[in-house]
């Protein structure tokens, strides 16, 4: 009787064991460091849709959207939320090696221009004879000559003031430059830092708008991981298609999981954070016809075309080469409807 019982829980043990082993370590960077519109992440770990998936994602923060493509490439990460931007960039010249999207969130382009109000420009053709900050080799900068091309603006009688991010907003608050050139979901909650009213006055001009129609950020993996564990990578994007959706309904569950990932993050703001990212960047008339997660080809071409005049690229990689739907749930489970609470 005791060798049967030793016999079951060695058994017990090694079949333990081997579910142990079968779960796959997923590492993820951020686009950033720890924001409110991260939480589609935080809120599909801690509610044990990785797990249910045999998954163990380790999230880390991150350096910015474009160093995500870069941290994947260089096997430091096997996936990561960043920017599809940087991944065309990429894939022009090292298609072998550059990440895939797999899941885009950000269906419209944070790209912006911002100016005061009381600066004295109202419409695009004031930028003419102003002065806008910008920091060297973000995409709002490189794309600005794209811009004015496609705006009929004189790219000659705008000045480009060079500075690092983290001076655009202090020195648009001082009147040291006219406008300045951001990502929205960055300068918005930066003048909010610096207790202004970013609706109330300051103008804000969307590249989207304007003609470059681009698409932004999402999930991207590794060549490595889609090649060798194609099952893990639709398991990723199932659990964090999940978390977006349900986050959608439930921004308060979502900021919970955040908080859970960093309790020294303005919640406040982060929740702020997390519905703008709903309503400015993922909510759209696209998304809701084609689902979040997924794109469409002939737009996904024209930004392409973009992003190559823009940096001076030799090469437009096709729209495959950059985003690939192979591992996305079916439309009915992919239905986002976003409610503000």
């Amino acid at each position: 009787m005791l060798r049967k019982v030793t016999a079951a829980l060695l058994g017990l043990a090694l079949s333990t064991g081997a579910a142990v082993a079968e779960e796959t370590t997923i590492k993820f960077t951020l686009g950033w460091k720890t924001q409110g519109s991260d939480a589609a992440f935080f809120y599909a770990k801690d509610n044990g849709y990785f797990k249910e998936e045999g998954l163990n994602v380790v999230i880390d923060q991150g350096e910015g959207s474009g160093a995500t493509v870069t941290r994947v490439m260089s096997g430091a990460y096997d996936a990561g939320f960043g920017d599809v931007n940087a991944i065309i960039q990429n894939a022009s010249t090292k298609p072998q090696e550059a990440p895939v999207m797999v899941y885009m969130m950000w269906n419209q382009p944070p790209f912006a221009i911002v100016a005061k109000k009381t600066s004295g420009i109202n419409t695009i053709k004031d930028f003419e004879g102003h002065t806008l900050g910008g920091a060297q080799g973000t995409p709002t900068t490189r794309l600005l000559p794209v811009f004015t091309r496609k705006n009929g603006l004189d790219g000659e009688k705008i000045k480009i003031s060079n500075m690092a991010p983290n001076l655009q907003e202090p020195m648009l608050i001082k009147g040291d430059i006219d406008a300045a050139l951001v990502f929205n979901i960055t300068s918005y909650f930066n003048l909010v830092l610096n207790r202004q009213d970013p609706d109330k006055d300051f103008k804000w001009f969307s590249f989207g708008e304007y003609g470059l129609d681009l698409y932004s950020n999402g999930v991207m993996v590794s060549r490595k991981l889609l090649a060798s564990n194609p099952k893990a990578v639709a398991g990723l994007v199932r659990a964090i298609n999940k978390g977006a959706i349900a986050v959608a309904k439930d921004q308060n569950a979502g900021m919970k999981a955040a908080l859970n990932y960093d309790n020294l993050i303005n919640a406040d703001v982060e929740k702020r954070r997390l519905q703008y990212s709903f309503e400015k960047l993922i909510v759209s008339p696209e998304m809701r016809e084609i689902g979040i997660g997924d794109i469409k080809d002939d737009r996904m071409t024209r930004a392409i075309g973009i992003v190559v005049e823009g940096y001076q690229l030799a090469r437009a990689p096709t729209p495959a080469e950059v985003f690939s739907r192979e591992f996305l749930p079916p439309r009915a489970e992919r239905e986002l409807v976003y409610t503000a609470n």
